[in-house]
């Protein structure tokens, strides 16, 4: 079991950051191009028990679905995604909202366990600890050109 926890300050007001992070298809900005990823399926607005349905590129030439579910909600606060079908044996994901003086503590709380035992402790440490590493670094670049530029 793996734990991947990123904090970021947003210096916007709680109710324009819950709404951006609340819609399923903002995903795509937060997600680094290399990805090659694509929602298959989602409503405009986050509600509990919704199904998101991506395509994403894990490794070169190798593309897989993914499906997840919005298991808890609480508007304004926190949601949380668990992966119902996809390349992790488990994938649990916590997006906390804090107002603070001036904006919004975003806290990314990731619990996660990869296939295959002994051999998926490799890859992970060999690659998968560094990906999803770039990935949160990517995704804090991203949040911070969209809520600096207001």
């Amino acid at each position: 079991m793996h734990t991947l926890e990123r904090t970021q300050f947003i210096p916007a007001p709680i109710e324009r950051v819950w709404l951006y992070f609340s819609t399923p298809e903002n995903l795509n900005a937060l997600t680094p191009p290399e990805m090659h990823f694509e929602i298959l399926g989602a409503p405009p607005a986050m509600y509990q028990g919704q199904l998101i349905a991506y395509r994403i590129r894990v490794a070169p030439s190798v593309r897989v679905r993914w499906l997840t579910e919005i298991r808890h909600v609480r508007e304004g606060a926190f949601f949380v995604d668990e992966q119902r079908a996809g390349p992790y044996r488990l994938w649990y994901h916590e997006h906390h909202f804090t107002p603070v003086d001036g904006g919004v503590q975003m806290t990314d709380r990731v619990t996660y366990a990869l296939r295959f035992g002994l051999l998926g402790d490799l890859v992970h440490a060999l690659w998968v600890h560094r990906t999803l590493h770039r990935i949160f670094d990517y995704r804090r670049q991203a949040v911070s050109r969209l809520f600096n530029q207001t």
